[in-house]
């Protein structure tokens, strides 16, 4: 089975364009107490009284999701209103509210729109059906090209670059070559700009497995996969990482692939986590971490004082686990050793598993430019790791993966 080639796929028309609003990316699971997160839409939109158009249209539960999203909006001094255009909502006439002149002014009045959690689909497919945008789809980008915002959280963010994953739940399913049109991706809405890919829940869920080959497939370059009850807020091209964690930023410029292996690989990606209170410049590629990781010594393998602080080498069995992936980068960053490896792959084959026997080594190395910051400051074990080389391998996993040893 040979492995998904790149598309080429050109942006809309008004995608292309540069945009003067802000961008809030949510991870998902945002939780009402995260103050850095609420606080930081209100600011961006204007401040205490900041209008807000809310959009349950992801939801399962569109008007209590929206109802509690407004609470936590309007306790944070904002003035947030649900707009009832969701096609789960009862006794409502989606198109009649999609079309409806009063809420379409309301929504072009706002200074900010915000995106609840749920299925992204039900987005796309409400408010660019066939590709085509809307008068309400219109009006939100009306609000954020007069530089309001668009935020969204979970589904909302998936929503947030202009390619996105529709329904691609098993990393190791797309990893193996599972990708078709409008069942894993479809087109997204592009509020980040035609060459910024999104995706969210990204560390708790392990998505660097399906965020690799989207990105090859897709022909993006530059990925950034934020991670639960977090948010990048994106303006232009800078990124800043507000709420409890980070994100891993995914730069395949310069990532190869061997057409002959039978299956995804991929050498010379490179990898960065940002933590919460750094900032990076996509344009630029200059990271600049919180303050107060400032206040610490650099952590650089190469330089001649460099003290690693880990000294066990550890080789991860899942990659895929919660947070695996940004560990194995803290491991690399400080410790002596040149490398780290883990496995992805999947011990119980389910019914309908692609190739049960094939897995995935991920392989990090030292590479130019490395170097990152370690605090305590938080009240936790936070880094930043920059610039982080990996490669993908395909392998061939026992079946059984392993046997009971016989008495003698």
């Amino acid at each position: 089975m040979r492995f998904l080639k790149p598309l080429l796929l050109l942006p809309l028309c008004w995608l292309s364009a540069v945009h003067a609003g802000t961008a809030i990316v949510i991870g998902g699971a945002l939780k009402s107490d995260n103050d850095a997160v609420w606080e930081r839409i209100v600011e961006e939109a204007g401040g205490p009284g900041a209008r807000i158009a809310v959009f349950a249209t992801a939801a399962a539960n569109p008007e209590r999701s929206a109802g509690l999203i407004v609470a936590t909006l309007n306790r944070h001094g904002a003035h947030a209103e649900a707009i009832p255009v969701a096609p789960r909502l009862k006794d409502v006439d989606l198109q009649a509210q999609l079309n409806n002149p009063a809420l379409i002014a309301k929504v072009a009045a706002s200074k900010a729109v915000f995106f609840s959690g749920g299925a992204q689909e039900f987005i796309v497919d409400t408010l660019q059906p066939g590709g085509q945008p809307t008068a309400m789809l219109k009006a939100i980008w009306q609000v954020f090209d007069g530089g309001g915002v668009v935020a969204g959280t979970s589904a909302g963010a998936a929503i947030m670059s202009r390619m996105m994953f529709r329904d691609a739940q098993d990393n190791l399913q797309i990893l193996k070559g599972q990708w078709r049109e409008r069942q894993e991706y479809d087109r997204g809405l592009g509020f980040v700009g035609p060459e910024l890919f999104i995706d969210q829940h990204f560390l708790k869920r392990g998505r660097i497995g399906r965020m690799l080959p989207a990105m090859r497939s897709l022909g993006f370059k530059t990925g950034l996969g934020v991670e639960e009850n977090t948010a990048a807020v994106v303006k232009g091209s800078q990124v800043e990482i507000v709420g409890a964690r980070g994100a891993l930023l995914v730069d395949l410029s310069e990532a190869t692939s061997d057409a002959r292996v039978p299956a995804f690989n991929l050498r010379g990606a490179v990898i960065s986590y940002l933590d919460r209170g750094d900032r990076h410049d996509l344009k630029t590629g200059v990271t600049t971490p919180a303050p107060h990781k400032l206040r610490e010594a650099k952590i650089d393998p190469t330089a001649s004082d460099y003290k690693p602080y880990l000294r066990h080498d550890q080789y991860f069995l899942d990659i895929l686990a919660d947070s695996a992936i940004v560990t194995a980068m803290a491991q690399l960053l400080d410790s002596p050793f040149p490398e780290v490896r883990g496995l992805a792959y999947r011990a119980k084959p389910r019914p309908g598993d692609l190739s049960p026997d094939l897995g995935f080594e991920f392989r990090l190395t030292k590479g130019p430019g490395m170097v990152g910051w370690f605090s305590g400051a938080l009240g936790g074990e936070d880094y930043t790791v920059l610039k982080v080389r990996l490669d993908v391998t395909p392998v061939r996993m026992a079946t059984p993966l392993f046997t009971p040893l016989q008495a003698n």
